[in-house]
């Protein structure tokens, strides 16, 4: 829940809003002014400035939602992280619900590597799968929307709808070439409750040694239960 601190600045930043630029910034100041200056449109469209203040929004609001949690994370830390005034936060996403929603979007990466670790037939998918799914979240650039995902998905919804539609979604697509028959949809959310348990006590809990043991390993010791259910 924001502070009223936050829902005072929520409001001021949305009169700074309707100002021009100049206004802008003689309220926040001549750095954040200038920024602000940036992101405004024109005849031409948008400015490189502003699609980079965008991402780096972005960028910073996966990193706090991943480590702290939807409720931990305010809109102000988003600002710092990404070394912006938060009045640029309002101006591109409104507000943190909707930038949550954006931070949950999943990078294409993970439903292309778990394709093509499906290509090579049933004999090893198992260990191919875990692999490639250890290979996603390895990523720095994909870890922080995987973990904002995980972290959230037993207190949001949005989270939770985004963890089904990728375990019923993304793994049924990729999978469907070798996951066949009535129970195919049954083994395959199987699958997901072994990658997605894999990811949460290697990722976020750190269980030791799980957490620091090498890809190899890990791959071949849970790919024989991924095969199992895939294979059946």
């Amino acid at each position: 829940m924001e502070s009223v601190s936050d829902t005072r600045e929520v409001a001021g930043s949305g009169r700074e809003q309707a100002g021009d630029t100049a206004g802008t910034a003689a309220a926040t100041g001549p750095a954040a002014g200038r920024a602000a200056g940036r992101a405004t449109k024109h005849a031409g469209g948008r400015r490189p400035g502003e699609t980079l203040t965008r991402e780096a929004i972005l960028a910073a609001a996966r990193v706090c939602f991943a480590e702290r949690g939807f409720d931990a994370t305010s809109l102000r830390r988003i600002a710092e992280t990404a070394g912006v005034d938060q009045s640029l936060v309002h101006h591109f996403y409104g507000t943190k619900e909707n930038l949550f929603l954006q931070a949950l979007e999943l990078p294409g990466k993970i439903e292309e590597a778990i394709t093509a670790a499906a290509q090579g037939g049933l004999d090893g998918v198992g260990e191919r799968v875990v692999r490639a799914h250890l290979s996603v979240w390895d990523d720095v650039s994909s870890r922080p929307a995987l973990m904002t995902m995980v972290r959230s998905a037993a207190i949001h919804r949005a989270a939770a709808a985004r963890l089904r539609e990728t375990a019923t979604g993304i793994l049924a697509r990729a999978l469907g070439g070798v996951i066949t028959g009535e129970d195919a949809m049954l083994r395959t959310s199987m699958v997901a409750t072994q990658l997605v348990g894999l990811a949460m006590m290697r990722y976020v809990a750190h269980l030791e040694p799980l957490a620091s043991a090498d890809t190899d390993t890990v791959a071949r010791h849970y790919g024989r239960a991924v095969q199992a259910i895939v294979a059946d």
